[in-house]
């Protein structure tokens, strides 16, 4: 079963940054109520996009130098990197199709 990847300050760099497929970051933490909320739908994007676009989370409270260094006040945050570069940020619950959207214009 495929699942999200957890990436963590140590592996970030290497996972996303350097990552030659597109990275979908859900920055959570386990006490956000929202960001529970969010995690089946990171769960259902991991599956739709296995081997096209690599889909992780990172929980901020055991990483804190990833959220700080992309200027994370907020969460859930899921962020979208093309080429290491940040291409969209959605703050807040969203609805899947809104990710769906923010991965599909990773593509155009």
């Amino acid at each position: 079963m495929t699942q999200p990847i957890e990436f963590t300050d140590a592996s970030f760099q290497t996972e996303v940054l350097d990552s030659d497929q597109p990275v979908l970051v859900d920055f959570w933490a386990s006490w956000c109520g929202p960001c529970r909320a969010v995690g089946p739908t990171i769960e259902e994007l991991t599956k739709q996009y296995d081997g096209t676009v690599k889909v992780g989370k990172l929980n901020i409270d055991e990483n804190p130098i990833a959220p700080s260094g992309f200027e994370i006040h907020s969460i859930p945050a899921v962020l979208l990197f093309k080429n290491g570069k940040v291409v969209d940020k959605l703050i807040g619950a969203q609805p899947k199709e809104r990710y769906q959207e923010a991965i599909s214009n990773l593509a155009a």
